[in-house]
């Protein structure tokens, strides 16, 4: 096969976001670890237990076919029918026009005084509004494209959803092939969508006798971008924008043509191979529509099967693979990919709810591995639709990419750790306009790394040690000089600004913040200082950086220590750890967000905690937390917690927790303030049973996350302890 190749290197559509990045094969994931026991796990029936079936449509949330950097959304028809789900990469952004009379050099900030020095913070610019919102909104990721069935009744009028019977769709999620059935006035129709592994590529292969009647076809539609908005869920684009954008058709031979896609200064092509109709050609009245329909055979009757593959990408693609060439990649890539790794099996286990969770846990990999293994960090609904105008958030990658490193699927996490170094010129700039040292990492961002001007996004923090704990899970995954050297730059530089942020008051004592947004951002950032959970994760991450140096053979930095050693201790009140030193309220007014002061000892390991406090903060928050203001990966930081302090029930149950909640397909549900699907979700989740299963340092014994009474029966195989 012509696309079979290991790497295939994608560069964004946008100058604003113009990053190279390396994609990935879902088949070169690592070897297959060996098995744990008397025998290696049948993979595949633990996949086979949990297939995703539908019999009818669901306006949310689709079924995707991808490969990490590029998904496919599909309606119950297979294609994108009846909704107008999202065809996604990691690479099609799109940049609007400049509000009038304005440029970015207009745009100033705000300066916010930080412990008597002015310091300038990317929040939004009182005297230009439009040019602030312009920064935030831009770029912003595209809809590539609507691919749908063109399906007419016998009296030649456009079927609708409810005229269609028998329905059933299955996505086998060993191959990564989804396959629908339907009939159309008794007509039965049948629909193959799969994904190339290697190549941006949509295929599908349909078998009907409305084929050959000449009412099936398939057609391709362009939106323009949504860019203005900042949640577009569960639909992308904007389709009655005609003249904001162009597309253009061109025929390059029997069976193939090329459509390129111009919006702004974005630009991409797909490329279009297909066997058994004829050439697409526009749809009058429709503009950026086109339509294929069965090609006419002996006599003048049309086949009665049409293959399409439509092949996405930033410049005109030499060679489009065939239909069923992309579903065999397809059928052959998963596979390896559920052979490599790490894999759990609950099947023998007596508590009812084990096939849930072993359901959830399956799935989940699924999933993050087609929308969240592309060379940028993933947004938080990640190639399904958009929020936060697709922007990532560089505070939740951890949650969107850590587990990859504890499931052992380095491949597919490796190509987005790239972003640091990317990022480290622009991250240090932005520590020296506001005299730090080091490097200060963004918020909220895009390929590009241009900050998104908010209050939130210029003062949160937490994100700032996450590259010191990724780089640990890489070197206790490779303990080699080489993984030293990748890492050396972004964790020194990491640990500088860290050292430098905090403020050192007399005697040496020294505080995070004000101004400060802690990781629950609910407090008045201008009162806030020394978060329970950023002290913590500040200790780990000065910890870390001075066992990098030590690795190396470099003396100790002494900074670094008298930071690390000098930092306020964790606020406590009433025996219990709070969420800031200046909460009053603690149990009132901080109830209703994430539980962060959780979060001190069990995902991080407890650095400046003590283990009763935090015993007895847990219980606490069992007790007295707004359970419908939590959602997503509260719950798997509530487990990792839980599971340390000794409650490993407690542990099960928050992985299963009702405000956790997974659709029919596996998708994440969102909370009241986030889009659905909200993959952080599903990410905690597969860290959470890794370190439950697999263990963390000092925990004893075999699967210590869960019940040791009998009722739980962890088989596994090819996952790594948690720090």
């Amino acid at each position: 096969m012509a696309v079979d190749r290991r790497t295939f290197v994608r560069t964004s559509v946008t100058g604003a976001a113009a990053a190279v990045v390396a994609g990935w094969r879902i088949g070169d994931a690592a070897a297959r670890p060996p098995g744990r026991g008397p025998g290696r796990i049948d993979r595949r029936a633990v996949v086979a237990r949990h297939p995703v079936i539908r019999t009818a449509g669901n306006p949310e949330t689709p079924l995707q076919v991808g490969n990490g950097q590029f998904a496919f959304g599909a309606d119950i028809t297979g294609l994108q029918t009846f909704r107008p789900f999202a065809t996604m990469s990691h690479w099609g952004w799109h940049t609007d026009p400049l509000p009038p009379g304005e440029t970015p050099a207009d745009y100033r900030g705000q300066v916010w005084d930080t412990h008597g020095r002015p310091v300038r913070y990317d929040i939004e610019d009182p005297d230009h509004p439009a040019i602030s919102e312009w920064l935030r909104a831009n770029p912003n990721r595209m809809n590539l494209a609507r691919i749908g069935l063109r399906l007419l009744r016998a009296d030649g009028t456009e079927a609708a959803e409810a005229d269609l019977r028998d329905r059933r769709q299955e996505l086998d999620l060993w191959t990564g092939i989804l396959r629908s059935r339907f009939t159309l006035e008794g007509r039965e129709v049948s629909v193959v969508t799969s994904c190339c592994p290697d190549l941006d590529a949509v295929a599908v292969q349909i078998d009907s006798p409305l084929v050959a009647e000449g009412r099936l076809g398939v057609f391709l539609d362009f939106p323009y971008a949504s860019g203005k908005d900042k949640f577009s869920a569960p639909y992308v684009g904007v389709w009655d924008r005609p003249g904001a954008h162009t597309t253009r058709l061109r025929t390059l031979g029997r069976g193939r043509a090329d459509i390129a896609h111009t919006l702004d200064d974005a630009a991409y092509h797909v490329g279009l191979a297909w066997a058994g109709a004829g050439a697409p050609s526009p749809v009058p009245g429709r503009p950026h529509r086109y339509l294929l329909l069965g090609d006419r055979r002996h006599g003048g009757r049309r086949s009665e099967r049409i293959e399409l593959t439509c092949l996405f990408a930033p410049r005109q693609a030499a060679q489009v693979p065939a239909a069923g060439a992309v579903a065999d990649a397809g059928a052959r890539a998963w596979p390896r990919f559920w052979d490599s790794g790490g894999v759990v099996d609950l099947s023998r286990s007596t508590d009812a709810r084990w096939r849930e969770l072993e359901r959830r846990i399956v799935v989940s990999q699924y999933l993050m591995a087609v929308n969240e293994a592309g060379g940028s960090p993933p947004q938080e609904s990640g190639l399904v639709n958009n929020g936060w105008y697709g922007k990532f958030h560089m505070e939740m990658y951890w949650w969107h990419g850590a587990h990859y490193a504890l499931w052992n699927r380095w491949p597919l996490l490796r190509p987005s750790l790239d972003v640091y170094r990317g990022f480290l010129d622009s991250s240090r700039q932005r520590a020296a306009e506001q005299g730090y040292r080091g490097a200060r990492w963004p918020k909220m961002t895009d390929p590009g790394g241009r900050a998104g001007p908010g209050e939130i996004n210029a003062l949160l923090i937490w994100q700032q040690p996450h590259p010191v704990f990724l780089a640990e899970l890489d070197y206790r995954a490779h303990p080699r000089r080489r993984t030293l050297r990748r890492w050396r730059e972004v964790v020194f530089a990491t640990a500088d600004f860290m050292a430098s942020y905090a403020h050192r008051e007399e005697p040496g004592r020294y505080v995070l913040g004000p101004p400060l947004h802690l990781v629950s951002e609910n407090s008045d950032p201008r009162d806030t200082v020394n978060g329970a959970f950023e002290l913590s994760y500040w200790r780990f991450g000065l910890r870390l950086a001075a066992e990098w140096r030590r690795r190396l053979g470099l003396p100790p930095e002494p900074r670094w220590e008298a930071v690390r050693r000098g930092l306020a201790e964790l606020p406590v009140r009433d025996g219990l750890y709070v969420a800031h030193e200046r909460a009053e309220n603690m149990w009132t007014d901080y109830v209703n967000d994430h539980p962060a002061v959780t979060g001190v000892y069990g995902w991080l390991p407890g650095d400046g905690a003590d283990v009763d406090t935090a015993r007895a903060t847990a219980r606490k928050v069992w007790d007295h937390w707004a359970w419908d203001q939590a959602w997503g990966w509260d719950f798997p930081m509530l487990a990792m917690n839980a599971a340390r302090i000794g409650e490993p029930g407690r542990a099960v149950d928050f992985l299963l927790h009702e405000n956790l909640a997974f659709d029919d397909a596996g998708y994440p549900v969102g909370g009241t303030r986030v889009p659905t699907p909200y993959f952080p979700g599903p990410g905690g989740l597969l860290y959470a049973v890794a370190m439950m299963v697999a263990g963390w340092d000092g925990a004893e014994g075999d699967a210590p996350g869960f019940p040791a009474d009998g009722t739980w029966h962890v088989r596994w195989e090819g996952l790594s302890r948690a720090p």
